[in-house]
């Protein structure tokens, strides 16, 4: 009878609600789908896009300046008389206004990841159908791709300007190939490295001092002890004096193979033996980044 009593008053006590959640019938789009989104999200990010007004002016500034510049050089080219080509080489222009680029990904690189770290939403994008290998992926080529946007876009400027100035047209396509070549390498090691500096703190403004740290300090102690070297009779220390900076690793891998002048003091940039040294740190440098982010969310995220 107590059986009886108990397994009535178990059955008031328990309600079965029907609140109106449907099953999803809906194909499952996994991951390629969860990378793809995520990879657009960050790009966008990078320029400010789908975040507030606020967000979008200095990305927006910065990349304007870069085409800015790039257009009074194709004006200056075309409205001096008798002049058949661009005053600056395709290859340069990233090494000349590397300042505007650094400053880009110090304020880009910790938008993308410190965040993510800050608030603690790693573990939420790897409870989807992402794995670590998907976020590290599409993070790297999403910043990846925002950097070649901001240093192909002036390229192509002056590439249709010296066409419309009816510059010659094989030197003009040779030289815009090489740029386009030189800016590509640059924007994944500076990706990588950035994002690096970025993901090991979840404070943006450390993010931001420590990839100015990385990108300027490293130039400047590096052309400071070039130049020593070029005063003291030392060039030969100067090429290899190039591997411990990430803008003069570019410059001398385009001096070795792309056709570029080495912006090195006496223009002394590497051969093609040191250039194969060069690439080599160059890829070492991706790879090494692309390890040190994995390590990263391993410990973060799971």
């Amino acid at each position: 009878m107590s059986t009886e009593t108990g397994a009535v008053s178990g059955s008031e006590t328990s309600r079965i609600h029907n609140i109106g959640y449907r099953s999803y019938d809906g194909a499952r789009l996994g991951r390629g789908y969860a990378r793809r989104s995520l990879y657009s999200q960050s790009l966008r990010g990078s320029f400010g896009l789908g975040r507030s007004a606020k967000s979008k002016v200095l990305p927006m500034l910065l990349f304007g300046v870069m085409c800015v510049i790039a257009a009074i050089i194709v004006a200056v080219a075309i409205a001096t008389p008798g002049s058949t080509a661009l005053p600056i080489k395709y290859t340069a222009y990233a090494i000349y206004l590397q300042a505007v680029i650094g400053l880009f990904l110090a304020a880009q690189a910790p938008q993308s990841v410190s965040r993510d770290l800050r608030f603690k939403s790693v573990p939420l994008y790897f409870s989807r159908p992402i794995e670590r290998v998907d976020y590290v992926v599409a993070k790297l080529a999403a910043m990846a791709s925002a950097l070649f946007i901001l240093t192909g876009a002036p390229l192509v400027i002056l590439y249709v300007g010296a066409l419309l100035g009816k510059f010659d047209f094989v030197d003009q396509t040779k030289g815009f190939g090489q740029g386009m070549v030189s800016v590509a390498l640059l924007s994944v090691l500076f990706a990588g490295l950035g994002l690096v500096m970025a993901a090991l703190t979840p404070r943006r403004g450390f993010g931001v001092a420590a990839v100015i740290a990385v990108l300027t300090i490293s130039y400047g102690a590096v052309s400071t002890v070039q130049a020593i070297a070029w005063q003291t009779d030392s060039a030969g220390a100067i090429e290899w004096l190039g591997l411990f900076s990430p803008i003069t690793l570019i410059d001398g891998v385009q001096t070795a193979f792309l056709g570029a002048k080495s912006a090195f003091p006496g223009g002394e940039g590497p051969g093609a033996g040191a250039g194969v040294v060069y690439l080599i740190v160059v890829l070492a440098l991706v790879a090494g980044s692309y390890a040190v982010l994995m390590r990263r969310y391993r410990r973060v995220g799971l």
